[in-house]
């Protein structure tokens, strides 16, 4: 059953990549286009083997799902659905849910703010991405079109699919002054797709510190 054109879209290329596999997925009872507190409807997870073992999120509810209802045509609502990769068990009985509880956190921080993701962008988390991991060193995330499902084009608009990048602190600081992208294109032999490993350690080595001339104790003065 069609639960709108917005929505279709969005499954039907997503039918195109993972065919009759059925994900899990969680919803919401009272979502923000009903007066509640979560901007995201919805939150899907397949499973995957290749081109390592990980859980694909898909978000649902940044674009317009059922009718057009925003005035730019060519758009739909923020034009982008957040997407994740984490890597994992795909043979487990249910996906960690954590992922969606933090694409949900970033919706509601779009919605609230009016400041939007685009490819490039890069925020720090409040502390490790995954909570009960405290040890975890990936406590940021850069955002990039995902590789796989790109952008599309629906009745309401178009909507590209933003991927979450988990990122270490040595990452993001590298990744500062708009160079994530180039950052990311240089570590992609060891990110296949950018899944999130929340167990790697960093990829880039921190800076060195800058050698500092001693300081004296007072102003120099010449012969007389």
């Amino acid at each position: 059953m069609s639960v709108g054109p917005g929505r279709d879209a969005i499954d039907d290329v997503l039918a195109q990549l993972y065919g009759e596999l059925q994900p899990v997925h969680w919803t919401v009872g009272h979502p923000w286009s009903l007066g509640g507190p979560d901007p995201l409807e919805g939150v899907s997870a397949y499973p995957r083997t290749d081109p390592v073992p990980h859980w694909h999120y898909i978000g649902y509810g940044m674009s317009e799902l059922g009718q057009k209802e925003w005035d730019d045509p060519e758009i739909s609502g923020w034009g982008f659905e957040f997407t994740f990769r984490l890597a994992g068990d795909p043979g487990a009985a249910q996906a960690p849910i954590w992922p969606a509880h933090f694409l949900q956190d970033l919706a509601r921080y779009v919605f609230q703010s009016g400041k939007w993701f685009e490819p490039g962008h890069t925020i720090k988390a409040n502390g490790p991405l995954a909570a009960d991991r405290p040890d975890s060193a990936i406590k940021a995330v850069g955002f990039v079109t995902d590789p796989e499902l790109g952008a599309i084009a629906t009745p309401n608009g178009r909507v590209a699919f933003l991927q979450i990048v988990g990122l270490t602190m040595t990452e993001y600081q590298a990744a500062l002054g708009g160079k994530l992208l180039a950052l990311l294109d240089g570590l992609a032999p060891r990110l296949p797709l950018f899944v999130t490993d929340i167990d790697r350690e960093s990829l880039v080595a921190a800076p060195k510190p800058q050698a500092q001339w001693p300081r004296w104790g007072g102003g120099l003065r010449g012969r007389a």
